[in-house]
């Protein structure tokens, strides 16, 4: 008898092949026929209208501390993804010594939006090394979850304060490369690192991956070389606009010294820039002539971002504008109501240094989120030109005012300047491009600005029913057998017999996702952005069910990836 029997679907498997009506059998963790199916079975899922597609591999998560609070990791769960990919951006929860805990905390609240006090209450921070971090996930999972070994802990693990501000010595070296190897001997998934300017630590200092030199990255990649399974991830500032020379040789580098893939997150992709899609591709053509492999991360739908004037977000990252939102809350309200300051602001944000964060300049096109302030009473959902024009003001005194009225707690959401149709295909062009993958939700982090996790159901209601893009079938190997063969997932990415049971049903008619609101339902009462889906009929990870009708069932299945025995290894040429 099968366990489960999922009859009458339209069965899209992964490969990009066309669906097909058929039946999946699953027993145990494995799915055991695809087909005409007779045998009986304890639990039978009409699928009639339905879609049964593989469970969607998300390869950039933050989820690192979250899974010990919420083991389901959602909302991801409920919107079909079956496998995340964390420890990314060189940012992990291990190597880690005692005394370092506190510093960790802050430099995750720092770089990654992650709240001090849920990272304090939700998390236990009882291991050491990266073997004992992979234990105490193991068994306490929903979803399959495997974890690139970060930079910024191996450094701070050998050379503990030192890690910011120093180079390594050569016997320093030497460690992190040991350490190094015991963490992927113990499963970790490979080695993430990042150079980018927009990552410091809670004290405001570069992070401690930014203190590498070339060699020492190209020595650790060259460790990963030596273990089945693995891959690379890496972010630089070009990562956000444009690759410098020097940026696309280092990874270029890396890949060659690995002989492993490396990815990068994230591709954003904007008509008014033509150019950057050819530039950030270059990389790999130049990865690809030394025998290694570069593929960008982009993601196939908008992600709306919660910015304000008092929380660390992208507005901070503009050029000049974190000397003045760096300052306290008194004394940074004072000066962004002086108009001097206000000129400075809008100068830095248009000009050229500004690079990708010039999406940010359009203020006038902002709209107003959540207020506080009496004086700001009905302006949630208002643009900030069109209230400007009744108070006869500059639109960014306008908006100057409303959020310093609020204390600088005002919710702005700017609109993505990148929704035309030129865009669209650009987007479209690229995700027929094998040095792209669908990725970069960046689900797990920055809770209280952004909502990436929904990706999937979004993108799968987009197809159907919106632009329709690509077909619905190039659409899910996107999601789930693309992804899966980038890091070597074995039987995982495929709705084949014999292949792992990770299986979503969804509803053609209706998948999507809700909009994004804010709860608060993290450890400390901290918030989140979390966002329904629609149309997500059931979810199976490792033949269990997981979701039944968007909601989760509490069931935890799910795998610690570990590298070499649930991956193998991706040759890059």
């Amino acid at each position: 008898m099968l366990d489960h029997l999922i009859k009458g679907g339209t069965v899209i498997d992964g490969t990009g092949a066309p669906g097909v009506v058929a039946d999946v059998g699953i027993r145990g963790d494995r799915i055991v026929a695809v087909g005409q199916i007779d045998e009986d079975a304890a639990s039978v899922v009409d699928a009639t209208g339905l879609l049964v597609i593989p469970g969607v591999i998300d390869p950039h998560t933050h989820y690192d501390a979250q899974l010990f609070w919420d083991p389901a990791a959602s909302p991801s769960n409920i919107h079909g993804v079956t496998t995340v990919i964390g420890g990314n951006c060189g940012f992990t929860l291990a190597p880690l010594r005692p005394e370092d805990a506190a510093y960790t905390r802050e430099m995750m609240a720092s770089v990654e939006g992650m709240s001090v006090a849920a990272l304090e209450e939700g998390v236990p921070w009882n291991w050491e090394s990266f073997a004992d971090y992979l234990d105490r996930l193991e068994g306490n999972v929903g979803v399959n979850a495997g974890f690139l070994v970060g930079h910024c802990a191996l450094r701070r693990y050998v050379m503990g304060a030192d890690a910011v501000g120093s180079e390594a010595s050569a016997e320093q070296l030497d460690e992190m490369r040991r350490v190094l190897a015991a963490s992927l001997q113990a499963g970790g998934l490979g080695f993430s690192t990042t150079l980018s300017r927009t990552h410091s630590d809670g004290d405001g200092q570069p992070v401690a991956s930014r203190w590498s030199t070339p060699d020492e990255v190209l020595a650790l990649c060259a460790v990963v070389g030596e273990h089945a399974g693995t891959t690379l991830e890496a972010m630089t500032d070009g990562c956000l606009d444009r690759f410098a020379d020097d940026e696309i040789e280092l990874f270029a580098s890396m890949s060659a010294a690995a002989r492993r893939p490396l990815n990068w997150n994230v591709l954003t992709v904007d008509s008014r820039e033509p150019g950057r899609i050819p530039r950030q591709l270059s990389a790999a053509d130049v990865a690809a002539e030394r025998g290694g492999r570069i593929v960008a991360l982009t993601l196939p739908v908008q992600v709306p971002m919660n910015m304000s004037f008092l929380n660390h977000c992208g507005l901070f990252l503009i050029p000049g504008w974190g000397e003045v939102l760096g300052l306290p809350v008194p004394e940074r309200m004072a000066r962004l109501l002086e108009p001097s300051t206000q000129a400075f602001l809008q100068e830095r944000a248009s000009s050229p240094e500004a690079g990708v964060f010039r999406r940010l300049a359009d203020f006038p096109n902002y709209i107003i989120g959540d207020t506080y302030a009496p004086a700001n009473e009905g302006l949630k959902g208002r643009r900030v030109a069109d209230i400007a024009a009744e108070r006869g003001a500059d639109p960014f005194a306008c908006l100057i005012d409303i959020v310093v009225a609020d204390e600088l707690r005002t919710i702005l959401w700017p609109i993505p300047p990148d929704g035309d149709d030129a865009s669209w295909e650009l987007r479209r062009q690229l995700w027929g491009d094998d040095r792209a993958m669908l990725g970069g939700s960046d689900a797990g982090a920055h809770l209280d600005r952004m909502c990436g996790a929904p990706f999937p159901t979004r993108f799968l209601g987009d197809t159907l029913r919106g632009r329709k893009l690509v077909s619905i079938e190039r659409a899910v190997e996107l999601m789930t057998g693309v992804p899966s063969r980038l890091f070597g997932l074995r039987d995982r990415g495929r709705l084949a017999e014999g292949w792992c049971a990770d299986v979503v049903v969804v509803d053609p008619e209706t998948v999507g996702a809700e909009h994004a609101t804010l709860v608060h339902d993290l450890p400390g009462d901290s918030p989140r952005l979390t966002a329904a889906s629609l149309g997500v009929v059931r979810v199976f990870v490792n033949g269990t069910v997981t979701v039944v009708d968007g909601e989760a069932t509490g069931a935890l299945p799910g795998t610690v990836l570990r590298s070499g025995r649930d991956t193998e290894t991706v040759l890059t040429s």
